[in-house]
């Protein structure tokens, strides 16, 4: 059984989409053990406790130094012996610490398809703010492994989302939410699960049977 530790920094659409998989039986041999957030406000958390997970928030505006924050959120995460970290809208920058301990085993969603649009600076909103004011036809999500950089993990599964005239930043959000991010993000985590899954070369194999 893979044991998960989701973080998330707000809503948690994702963790829910996650949640539900898991329930309705389209991942399998998986288990979330802990959500953990850095916002106390995040209604991720509360989502977490509905469904009788575990939720802690590790804070950096309660640490002295990023690099005790850091620590902190390290300990908590190997507290619960998981076997994969999942970013699932968390908005704090994963130290080098964290990618050490978890080589190819923390995943990431993000809403583009990757390379474009990501990297410092394209979060939420602004990736789709970006997406409409260049022009392109099409967009969608990229789940992938996180490595030191931004963004630049191997990639494991990627989904396209037409735009569409009219589309604003808020409208495609969603869209990309429900037809791309809920959809792709479950399945890499049943891949994992169930070992469909190799990096080799900084690429991804999925084994497939």
């Amino acid at each position: 059984m893979l044991r998960m530790a989701v973080l998330v920094s707000g809503g948690g659409t994702n963790l829910q989409a996650i949640i539900d998989s898991i329930g309705n039986g389209t991942v399998t041999n998986a288990e979330i053990a802990v959500v953990i957030s850095n916002n106390r406000s995040a209604y991720a958390l509360e989502r977490a406790k509905q469904n009788g997970i575990d939720a802690a928030v590790v804070s950096p505006k309660d640490y002295a130094s990023r690099e005790e924050f850091n620590g902190a959120l390290l300990q908590k995460i190997q507290s619960y012996h998981v076997d994969l970290v999942v970013l699932a809208g968390c908005l704090v920058v994963i130290p080098k610490i964290m990618v050490e301990a978890y080589p190819n085993r923390i995943i990431n969603i993000h809403p583009s398809l990757i390379p474009s649009f990501c990297g410092t600076g394209y979060y939420g909103l602004k990736v789709h703010e970006a997406a409409l004011e260049r022009g392109v036809k099409v967009t969608g999500a990229t789940v992938h492994f996180v490595d030191d950089g931004t963004d630049t993990g191997p990639i494991i599964l990627q989904k396209a989302v037409e735009i569409k005239d009219g589309d604003t930043p808020e409208i495609l959000q969603r869209r990309v939410m429900e037809e791309a991010e809920w959809v792709i993000m479950p399945k890499a985590i049943d891949l994992i699960a169930n070992g469909k899954v190799k990096v080799v070369d900084h690429r991804t194999v999925i084994l497939e049977g």
